[in-house]
């Protein structure tokens, strides 16, 4: 056994492309080496900016020699048929033999295929995996031929085990693969030889680089939180900067800043979104006042001044980028004090969609729907309809223009700072809410009636132009919409009919086939929530199936009746009574709901499925009433004893046609005291 070294040493790559990397590189070279018949114990990938590294454990020091058995033509088959397996098999005929087959006797050929050493296949599979690697993008340099998302400058590639060290012989556009690496550019760059993985990592440490990206991130966050703390301060959480600028730096040096005063006032929002965007810095808080005052920055280097001069650096930059966003928040306040009219009339000239107008055709038809809905969700009409109408404007704010990830946020500032009520701002930034899975969901009503209007007015406006989403392609995320929507009707218990509200909105001619779109979307929402796929159909089969939390409280309420014993068998009765059923209507002609009367019934069992009939009606009538599904379920299930009874006593197809028609009815009393709580017919099982 012996173990693998790689290193595939460059310039910096880009920090998000590095984790995706490390990962492809372990991939295509395991895949390689096992389809080649060399086998390993472990394998494990890192990278940092300048290089990408795979350490492969106990890896085979040959592939094993293969024996293979190859059918053949037949005996007597033309002879370039037979040439031809000949070549491909590498043999002669004297190598052949002749075996008796189903269709006669057939040439069989054995092939040997010898075992290769494993340098001699790390080398095939590395120079393969290198010419080929799948960079999103990549670079020529020089003369080569080879691409590589940044110049490549060195290739490690070692095989060791207890006795010796061996460089795999390998040349890739020049190259030559080595047993060297270089440390931290500035602080170590001299090159050293390496004699396995531990070797590799401890002398990268003594060289100023730390392989491991968590191990970076870690030290990264201790420091900064250590330094904040000791301040008095708190570093502001952010996993995805964290990431990235780990993958910027291999020796992570933290360095705390302090932000000009003039800057404070900024809303913190700006400031975090500024220092992240444009300075990959972190933003520190004073957690008495909740403001940003000062930052964290991680350098690459340790400076001989402890950084001072790097930091007067960034500190410099920093303050032209925050004039920069001081200067946006000025001009907008002016314009937000003013009433943000010209903002509205700008985006007169802002084109949503060519076949849907222009951003302010848009908000006036949100503005209209806002109204409507909000008696539905218990928001005055005039304030959703005001709302609607300002909850765009901050897109034509300079702020929003420079940093769009702000939009909606900027928008609530805008509407305080232009004395509208609290719940007109709040609509502003909540109304794009919730935009995923996991976003949170409005529930103040304004804002409720807004968000819904702004995806219903998407939906519908999309549906309408026939542009929707096809497989995995939704440009427009109307899947996304169409989530949204669902989880602000169901998080707020809204009574909100989807088909009257697709109508209002103008869906056109598409209204019936949005609204199965709803439900499609509704039915991943809920088996992510564990409610069973055929149990979501059973309820969409029912009348106002377009209300969707009505449909949610029928599916966990059939759900939970299923749950039980009396449930799921009820569901075997039910079945065998429905086949029964339609089986003799079919062969009859005629549809059985004449009525069943007791005074036809010859068996005791029979008279007390009457009973549980009557009684079971009145009680799902009852909660049927009142929406209790619980309770509709809890009646229905009584019916398994004496369905179960009926069908052990009594014979449905009796002698007298009277009193077979009797029981024919009987049975359809049962589908149609099942079906007013749920299309059982739909449940499988």
């Amino acid at each position: 056994m012996a173990d693998l070294l790689i290193e595939l040493f460059s310039e910096e790559i880009p920090a998000g492309l590095q984790a995706p990397a490390a990962q492809n590189l372990k991939k295509l070279m395991t895949n390689g080496m096992v389809e080649a018949g060399l086998t390993y114990a472990n394998a494990s990938a890192f990278h940092t900016a300048r290089r990408l590294t795979l350490v492969v454990e106990d890896l085979l020091e040959a592939s094993p020699t293969v024996q293979e058995e190859r059918k053949g033509p037949k005996v007597g088959a033309p002879e370039q048929a037979i040439s031809g397996f000949l070549r491909g098999a590498g043999l002669s005929m004297d190598d052949l033999e002749v075996r008796d087959d189903k269709k006669g006797q057939v040439y069989f050929a054995k092939i040997t295929k010898p075992g290769r050493p494993a340098s001699e296949i790390v080398a095939e599979v590395l120079e393969t995996t290198i010419r080929n690697f799948p960079w999103p993008k990549s670079m020529r340099w020089g003369s080569g031929s080879l691409r590589w998302v940044r110049p490549l400058q060195s290739i490690l590639c070692i095989l060791s085990n207890e006795a010796e060290v061996s460089i795999v012989p390998l040349e890739v556009d020049g190259f030559q693969a080595g047993n060297q690496t270089r440390g931290h550019r500035f602080m170590a760059p001299d090159a050293f030889a390496v004699s396995g993985f531990e070797d590799y990592d401890t002398k990268l440490k003594r060289a100023k680089v730390i392989l491991r990206a968590e191990e970076r991130q870690a030290a990264i966050w201790q420091e900064a939180q250590t330094q904040a703390f000791a301040l008095g301060y708190s570093v502001v959480e952010d996993a995805g900067l964290l990431a990235e600028v780990a993958g910027l730096v291999e020796w992570p040096v933290v360095l705390m800043g302090q932000i000009d005063e003039e800057f404070l006032d900024l809303p913190p929002e700006v400031l975090k979104t500024s220092m992240k965007e444009h300075q990959k810095f972190f933003s520190v808080a004073n957690p008495k006042t909740g403001r940003i005052e000062r930052f964290v920055t991680v350098a690459n280097i340790e400076a001989a001044d402890q950084g001072a001069t790097i930091l007067k650096g960034n500190q410099k930059v920093l303050a032209a980028r925050l004039a920069d966003a001081k200067f946006f928040w000025e001009n907008d306040l002016r314009e937000a004090k003013a009433g943000m009219g010209t903002w509205q009339t700008a985006l007169e000239n802002v084109t949503f969609h060519n076949k849907l107008g222009s951003q302010a055709a848009r908000i006036k038809r949100i503005a209209a729907l806002a109204r409507d809905l909000a008696p539905l969700v218990g928001a005055d009409p005039d304030m959703a309809e005001q709302a609607a109408l300002v909850a765009k404007a901050d897109l034509s704010s300079e702020m929003v223009y420079e940093f769009p990830e702000l939009q909606g946020l900027m928008g609530r500032y805008y509407a305080a700072k232009a004395g509208m009520s609290a719940e007109i701002a709040a609509a502003c930034e909540a109304h794009y809410s919730p935009l995923g899975p996991s976003d949170d969901v409005p529930t103040a009503p304004v804002s409720v009636a807004v968000a819904l209007a702004d995806k219903l007015d998407t939906l519908t406006g999309f549906w309408a132009i026939d542009e929707k989403p096809t497989g995995s392609k939704d440009p427009f995320a109307m899947r996304r919409a169409a989530l949204g929507v669902i989880r602000l009707i169901l998080d707020n218990n809204l009574t909100l009919p989807l088909a009257d509200q697709l109508t209002a909105a103008d869906a056109g001619a598409g209204a019936a086939d949005l609204l199965g779109f709803f439900q499609d979307r509704l039915k991943t929402y809920l088996r992510d929530r564990g409610i069973r796929h055929d149990v979501i159909d059973a309820c969409s089969a029912m009348p106002q199936s377009d209300d969707l939390a009505l449909l949610v409280k029928r599916a966990e309420a059939l759900q939970g009746a299923l749950a039980t014993d009396d449930g799921e068998n009820l569901i075997q009765g039910f079945k065998r009574a429905n086949n029964i059923l339609s089986q003799a209507e079919e062969k009859d002609g005629v549809e059985y709901s004449f009525g069943a009367d007791l005074k036809y019934a010859e068996d005791e069992a029979e008279k007390l499925l009457f009973a549980a009939l009557d009684a079971a009606d009145k009680r799902i009538q009852s909660a049927m009433a009142t929406q209790d599904f619980a309770a509709a379920m809890a009646a229905m299930a009584t019916l398994r004893g004496p369905i179960d009874a009926f069908f052990e006593a009594v014979k449905i197809n009796a002698d007298s046609a009277l009193v077979r028609r009797n029981r024919l009815n009987l049975l359809s009393r049962i589908r149609t005291t099942c079906l007013s709580v749920a299309d059982l017919t739909k449940v499988e099982g």
